[in-house]
């Protein structure tokens, strides 16, 4: 779509800019001084605070220099025990970070102790023998390089429930070239910053001693540190270094630290002010471009919330817009349909005739701008292609699409996908089928209930006449009777076959009469082979004219059901029929076999297989092969299989069919039904039930 003439936009932009402008310096103004002099006051603080952390450092170590003097003057002119202690105590009172002064023998074992008077003995309530693993360590290394030695700092609880962190000096002795004891001093490191470092320093900062991981050990300082400006200093210290953190108590700089601050804040209040008296227009000027996004906003979610898609087009024929609904229905995104020249979704065997069909329909009279009503609401129907290669229906729209200044810029079209209506054609097409099946059912059974009342008098016939030729024959012969009775016994046979055949006949007419009238049907226990033998009479007679020869796999004892055994004879009747028909033509003789085998799968059921080694079932055929009035073959009304599927179901079976693989014989096709086994619970006789027995 072309875009807006660019006229109406020079004189907002002009105001954007001067907008822009006015807040852009107000805020650099205020934003560059705030932060020039947070920015100076904090380095500032924090040089000072770096100074004090190095004035600290050195204040710690000049005062641990001098108790170092002071205790080995401890040592000069070998002093006995009286002048010894009394030396001591004179020290431990002129220092109060002197908490205890020890004398050691050469093999470091204690032999006197003086505790400072101000906080009494510190190991009262732990032997030193039990804290004295650093002292011990300190003098072994003050020892192997003959100098005072620092040792680690550690924890020593008091008599109160408090304790402190202390810090061991050793300053080994030696006589005539040979170690000579040592003597232990033990300072507290709180107390060391609070004499070493001057009382201004501490009012103002908060000074500790920590760990590596930032552990505190001991502070000193009236107040907390605001942890705003921070400096650490390592303590060289022979032995063991300690490092010193000194912790400013002022924290973050105020927002006008000056006077310069605070003038520049009030000229940007009075570009404040000037701004103010420019939002008035930009107020009147926003209010209309609201409506504007309002009314671009309704028109978007308008077309957002159609199912029908939308397309525009240029002049050329390249998309230039497309709606939700048209990316749903193709499955492309808008870049990707707008990106190439031509569309992804044409179809590519269709392409060319699409080409030349839209440069005929965008150049055509029929496109003009001013074409009739009429022909703008006249759509044409064309195939579309979505992302997974799916062709689908579509019936399009087209009117031109005309700019501000009535210029014609391309095309925009409607798109409507006719794929649900196609499948709701075809579902009501299916219904249709499905109804004249039914009507075609009812016409069958209608057919049947006639045929069953009318054949059941000539049977009737039938039978009696057969019995009263058996009546006429007279006894059986004796053995060794002449020729005429031999021939007697076999018409005797056959009169009995038929009457037998007459009654069976007798008996399927009043199963399918009970059965098109959905009667209770008679059930009975009995063995499968049974079922096999009834039928196998008319079974072998259509094998011997084809060549199939019929196996029978039964177990030992056979399985028994609960059966209308007339109807199950039908069904299998019916299956074995249709394996010999499958085998007749494209099955050589030697594999002509025709296995009839029954199992007892569960302790409820008894499954039936009848297995030809037929070509097997298409798939397009095994799809719709037990639907009614469908054949395959020119003589077959399609009812076989719909039935017998019918029946197994009335008994609470099911059946189905698999195809046989090669290892198994194959090709071939095996059906299978399930009847319940007598002795069990007798399920249910519901279609529903079928979907619960075992195949």
């Amino acid at each position: 779509m072309k875009e807006p003439s660019a006229a109406p936009a020079r004189p907002r932009s002009r105001r954007l800019a001067l907008w822009g402008a006015l807040v852009a310096l107000l805020a650099v103004a205020q934003s560059l001084l705030v932060f020039l002099t947070a920015n100076y006051e904090r380095v500032r603080a924090q040089d000072q605070v770096e100074a004090a952390a190095a004035s600290a450092a050195a204040d710690v170590r000049q005062t641990l220099a001098r108790q170092l003097q002071s205790l080995q003057a401890l040592q000069w002119n070998d002093p006995d025990a009286t002048r010894w202690r009394a030396e001591a105590a004179a020290l431990l009172h002129t220092r109060r970070e002197l908490m205890r002064i020890e004398r050691r023998d050469e093999a470091l074992h204690v032999t006197d102790a003086v505790d400072s008077p101000y906080q009494g003995p510190i190991f009262g309530r732990i032997a030193r023998g039990a804290i004295e693993l650093e002292a011990q360590l300190a003098c072994a290394g003050a020892r192997r390089i003959t100098t005072p030695t620092f040792s680690r700092s550690y924890f020593v609880p008091l008599a109160d429930g408090l304790g402190l962190e202390v810090i061991d000096l050793c300053i080994p002795a030696q006589r005539a070239g040979r170690s000579d004891g040592a003597v232990v001093a033990t300072f507290a490191l709180g107390e060391l910053l609070e004499e070493a470092v001057g009382a201004e320093m501490i009012r103002g900062h908060e000074l500790s001693f920590v760990e590596g991981d930032g552990t505190r050990l001991a502070r000193a300082g009236v107040r907390r540190g605001g942890g705003v400006f921070v400096a650490e200093r390592i303590v060289d210290l022979p032995g063991q270094p300690l490092q010193l953190r000194v912790d400013s108590t002022r924290g973050t700089p105020s927002l006008i630290p000056n006077l310069a601050v605070a003038l520049v804040l009030g000229l940007s209040l009075a570009l404040a002010v000037v701004v103010m008296l420019l939002a008035r227009d930009v107020r009147r000027r926003a209010a209309a471009e609201a409506r504007l996004a309002e009314a671009l906003a309704f028109r978007k979610a308008m077309e957002d919330s159609l199912v029908t898609g939308l397309r525009a087009r240029d002049l050329s024929g390249h998309i230039t817009h497309v709606n939700p609904a048209f990316c749903e229905m193709v499955g492309f995104s808008a870049d990707e349909l707008m990106a190439p020249a031509t569309p992804p979704y044409w179809p590519p065997e269709l392409a060319d005739e699409y080409t030349r069909r839209q440069s005929a329909r965008l150049g055509g009279p029929a496109m003009r701008p001013g074409r009739s009503e009429q022909e703008a609401r006249a759509g044409f129907e064309t195939v579309f292609m979505r992302r997974n290669g799916e062709r689908f229906p579509v019936l399009i729209f087209e009117a031109p699409l005309v700019d501000g200044q009535g210029q014609h810029t391309g095309w925009m079209s409607s798109v409507l996908d006719l794929s649900a209506q196609r499948r709701a054609e075809e579902l009501s097409r299916q219904q249709q089928e499905r109804l004249q099946a039914s009507a075609r059912l009812a016409t069958v059974g209608e057919m049947a209930s006639l045929l069953s009342h009318e054949l059941n008098q000539p049977l009737t016939a039938i039978a009696s006449y057969a019995a009263g030729s058996l009546n006429l024959l007279g006894p059986n012969p004796e053995p060794g009777a002449p020729a005429e009775a031999e021939t007697e016994t076999m018409l005797r046979q056959a009169a009995q076959r038929i009457a037998e055949q007459a009654e069976r006949a007798g008996r399927v007419i009043k199963s399918v009469h009970d059965f098109v009238r959905r009667r209770e049907q008679a059930r009975e226990a009995l063995r499968a082979d049974l079922l096999f033998d009834a039928v196998m009479p008319l079974v072998k007679l259509q094998a011997r004219k084809s060549g199939t020869r019929i196996e029978i796999d039964l177990p030992d004892p056979s399985p028994r059901v609960v059966c209308d055994r007339t109807m199950v004879e039908q069904v299998l009747l019916n299956l074995t029929r249709n394996g010999i028909q499958a085998m007749e033509d494209s099955t050589e003789p030697a594999r002509r076999v025709l296995t009839l085998k029954a199992r007892q799968t569960h302790a409820r059921w008894v499954s039936f297989s009848v297995i030809d080694h037929g070509p097997g079932i298409p798939a397009d055929v095994a799809a719709r092969l037990f639907t009614p009035f469908f054949t395959t073959r020119r003589e077959g009304m399609g009812l076989g299989l719909s039935l017998c599927r019918t029946v197994i179901e009335q008994h609470g079976g099911a059946l189905d069919f698999v195809a046989l693989a090669e290892a198994a014989g194959g090709p071939g096709t095996e059906f299978r039904f399930t009847l319940p086994a007598d002795g069990g619970e007798r399920p249910a006789r519901t279609a529903g039930h079928a979907a619960a027995v075992p195949r």
